[in-house]
């Protein structure tokens, strides 16, 4: 059953994804997407939140409140970054992940790597080569420094420092509960801290009307990436709960070949030939970093 749960999870998070992309095409604001998205997850919570409620410490409280925050900001920083760059390059960035989890290490305790995982390190750097098209007008312009410059490349990277750290106080909460029961309380905080940055952030009532009326006729995709973050957040709870997360983690990595699939799929997002190559060897890296701790 766990590996049917990884599977859902990988096949779930680049569709997810792609919904958000398609929803910013028809002008969406990512926080809106991001509000809307916890909003209707948190209408299927509501029984399990109303049956669990009672009974959970305050370390449950604590640290799903902190994943609540973390997950609106890097959700909607995630949203910003599909509205503004290829899928196709965004998706393989979540191999830094694995390289974001050893810098702690490095900085605060003076812990190399192995040699395995220098390597890893090696090759994610590598397949960040291939991700980017040199300025045919300024061929000697390093790629690293386009890919690094790129503004949706940042705001993915932001994302994933959010989104890692999230991920220590999501494992802390279900620790203290079970992955339903975080799951359900992820989605209601997060609608609610989601619907404060909206009333704070947004504007005036003319720019809350043009996202309403986005909402309705969009609705059929914005309940597709509900249905598709909400499996890959639950199924990402039920992975963790079984398996040891340096396993799961490296499974999860797929997903980064699949969204360069869909984003010259849906998109036509050029380069996928290249684009393939640096995911699969940044994917290789991941892997490889995971397998050294």
């Amino acid at each position: 059953m766990v590996w049917f749960f990884a599977l859902i999870r990988i096949v779930s998070n680049p569709f997810s994804n792609v919904f958000q992309k398609a929803l910013t095409r028809r002008s969406a604001d990512p926080l809106f997407i991001i509000c809307a998205t916890h909003g209707l997850l948190s209408i299927a919570c509501l029984p399990v939140v109303c049956l669990k409620s009672w009974g959970l410490g305050s370390a449950f409280w604590g640290n799903i409140a902190i994943c609540a925050v973390l997950a609106v900001a890097g959700n909607a920083l995630l949203v910003q970054a599909v509205r503004i760059s290829d899928l196709s390059v965004l998706g393989p960035i979540n191999a830094y992940k694995s390289v974001v989890s050893l810098l702690p290490g490095i900085v605060l305790l003076g812990e190399v790597p192995r040699p395995m995982g220098l390597g890893g390190i090696g090759l994610i750097v590598a397949g960040s080569y291939f991700l980017v098209d040199r300025d045919v007008s300024r061929p000697r312009r390093n790629a690293f420094v386009r890919f690094f410059r790129d503004r949706g490349v940042q705001y993915r990277f932001a994302a994933l420092l959010l989104s890692a750290t999230e991920a220590v106080f999501l494992k802390k909460a279900l620790l203290a509960s079970s992955a339903i029961t975080a799951f359900a309380f992820w989605a209601v905080l997060g609608f609610i801290v989601s619907l404060v940055a909206v009333a704070l952030l947004m504007g005036g009532a003319k720019k809350l009307r043009h996202e309403r009326a986005v909402l309705w006729d969009s609705r059929a995709l914005y309940f597709l990436l509900a249905f598709t973050t909400g499996s890959m957040q639950l199924t990402t709870l039920l992975t963790f709960a079984a398996l040891k997360v340096g396993y799961a983690l490296a499974l999860f990595q797929t997903s980064t070949l699949l969204t360069v699939v869909l984003g010259t799929w849906f998109f036509r997002e050029p380069h996928f030939a290249k684009r393939m190559l640096g995911s699969a060897v940044m994917v290789a890296g991941a892997v490889l970093i995971i397998a050294s701790k």
